[in-house]
């Protein structure tokens, strides 16, 4: 149960990663509610995790899903540049995290 915390914790970061974008300097209101919402709600899924999971393991997993997550949208929004080599760079990067679930 901690890892469906954690894993929802790390999609809740890369949506509030991505709303804070979007807030013009916290001058738009829906995006700075979902940033709010999104934030509380993402660090409350890794406390929780956290009570049983390394915080190092726990830390990882969450950042690499957000970051993941954040630069995948990104690149499939076109907001970002789209490469092979920044494809297979996040791919290892999910691939850590897989093996940090795995060798834990």
């Amino acid at each position: 149960m901690p890892w469906l915390f954690l894993i929802g914790s790390g999609v809740l970061e890369a949506v509030w990663a991505l709303a804070l974008g979007r807030t013009e300097g916290f001058s738009r209101l829906v995006p700075s509610v979902v940033f709010g919402v999104a934030l509380v709600g993402s660090l409350m899924g890794l406390g929780i995790a956290m009570r049983t999971l390394p915080v190092g393991t726990a830390y990882a997993v969450w950042v690499g899903i957000g970051a993941a997550l954040t630069v995948g949208y990104s690149m499939v929004s076109g907001a970002e540049s789209v490469s092979l080599l920044r494809v297979l760079l996040i791919v290892g990067l999910v691939g850590c995290v897989i093996g940090l679930k795995v060798t834990h």
